[in-house]
């Protein structure tokens, strides 16, 4: 049930504030306790009723037309959290420059979570606060959506619009991402000598993966988004400990377009088994969000406003929104500052002018929708 929250116009010093303090703060999964402390704070000192609940979620409450959230936890990586002085030409930008000078010298926050995602994390926390909208930040995105999966299962009602932060670049916005199908291969062979022919369980599995990499090959010219993508993700196997067989246990991700779902793609792989057997325990179903919802057509007309030149974006990847689409019939997009190319790698930055320009495309969009 949606609530009425204070309201409050914050200065960029302080919303830049909150972002730095966020990315100073480490939140590795499953590890998230103390930045969701830092966030919850931040909303306290503006007068927002906030609890964190039982898996870690940040809860703030208030006017469900819109319910901002986005993630606190990050993948790991020690990158030295400092903010620096560079000319915006070399900058990594979530978009275009619209006609500034690229060789002035700007601010650029580098740190582990400052894209990923908590730039826009702390522009759905300072545009929650600026407009009385509902914000929760959520837990275990980058490993299982154990903060998105529990929202979904444990909120009274559903909210008529879904705002979910991630990457897009200040002029993204972000309408579909790749489903996930996860699991553990496993397979056991008798042990004898390496020079017999009969495949032994590492084969197995080696044989296994190259007839569904066969199965989902696809020519160049297809788009990633509209591939199946098989990737290995680690690999053991070897003579077992009493040394009468030959184990392996090859863990496995395939990324689902829209045009299946998890499950058909399971069958498909299943389909290839000769021996071994795959435990699935992750599935996330694709989503396709129409770019003619009230959302997206507000996110683009804020974007020109700003002059900018508004991009739809299909995403390769996997997000909370996915578990919010399959769980929520209502329009949702995702938005945030920074370069998506910079998740989880080393040079992870934010020109922190994108990020201010970011928290006003939101408050415009969170504003219009807000709007009786």
């Amino acid at each position: 049930m949606s609530t009425t929250a204070p309201t409050a116009t914050l200065s960029t010093t302080e919303a830049r504030e909150l972002l730095v303090d966020l990315v100073e703060t480490p939140s590795v999964t499953p590890d998230e306790e103390a930045a969701a402390g830092v966030l919850a704070d931040f909303l306290e000192r503006h007068d927002r009723e906030v609890w964190i609940d039982d898996v870690g979620n940040v809860r703030a409450p208030a006017d469900d037309g819109v319910l901002l959230t986005s993630h606190v936890d990050t993948v790991p990586g020690d990158i030295p959290v400092r903010v620096e002085e560079m000319p915006r030409s070399e900058a990594r930008y979530g978009g275009d420059l619209v006609g500034e000078d690229p060789d002035e010298e700007i601010e650029v926050l580098w740190g582990r979570g400052s894209v990923d995602a908590k730039g826009p994390l702390a522009a759905m926390a300072v545009v929650a606060v600026e407009t009385g909208a509902s914000f929760v930040g959520v837990v275990g995105e980058e490993v299982d959506s154990r903060g998105g999966q529990h929202l979904v299962e444990n909120r009274d009602s559903v909210p008529e619009t879904v705002i979910n932060g991630e990457p897009s670049g200040w002029e993204g916005i972000a309408l579909g991402y790749r489903g996930l199908l996860g699991g553990n291969y496993v397979a056991t062979s008798e042990s004898g000598h390496t020079s017999r022919p009969d495949d032994n369980a590492i084969q197995d599995a080696v044989n296994w993966w190259r007839r569904v990499e066969e199965e989902f090959g696809h020519d160049e010219w297809v788009p990633v988004f509209e591939r199946v993508t098989p990737k290995p993700t680690s690999i053991d196997g070897g003579i077992s400990k009493d040394g009468l067989s030959v184990e392996t246990t090859m863990r496995l991700q395939l990324r689902v377009p829209p045009e299946y779902t998890t499950e058909e793609i399971r069958e498909i792989a299943d389909g290839h088994l000769e021996n071994g057997t795959v435990h699935w325990d992750d599935q996330v179903e694709p989503v396709m969000v129409s770019p003619r919802t009230e959302p997206a057509r507000a996110f683009r007309a804020a974007i020109r406003r700003r002059d900018g030149d508004p991009r739809l974006l299909r995403k390769t990847g996997t997000s909370d929104m996915n578990v919010y689409a399959d769980a929520w019939d209502c329009p949702m997009v995702t938005y945030g500052p920074g370069d998506s190319d910079l998740d989880h790698a080393p040079n992870e930055h934010l020109p922190l002018e994108e990020y201010d320009r970011s928290i006003d495309v939101l408050a415009d969009v969170t504003e219009t929708l807000l709007e009786p």
